[in-house]
């Protein structure tokens, strides 16, 4: 598993232009099961991903793709962790 942290480098003016478009892009690895979770962080700084992916290498490919990359708004900071403990009811997501 791995947590995506970005911080946005520019206005939220400049953010916000491009946030359809990166919605967009977190729905399309929503639907291939690899975006678990996503939010915006407060106060509104950033934003939290968890996914589910292979490899980081992976996560970075994806990432190379969000528009908030690609034009450089944010920062994006790649944390993968091993879960150790979690509710029972999420065993089947994180198999």
């Amino acid at each position: 598993m791995f947590i995506i942290s970005l911080n946005y480098i520019v206005p939220l003016e400049e953010v916000d232009e491009h946030m359809g478009a990166h919605i967009e892009h977190l729905q399309k690895y929503y639907d291939q099961h690899i975006f678990i979770v996503w939010g915006r962080k407060e106060p509104r700084t950033g934003g939290i991903i968890f996914a589910l992916a292979g490899s980081k290498e992976e996560v970075e490919k994806i990432i190379s793709e969000d528009p908030f990359y690609q034009h450089e708004l944010a920062e994006f900071t790649i944390t993968e962790f091993l879960p150790s403990q979690y509710r029972p009811e999420l065993k089947s997501l994180l198999g």
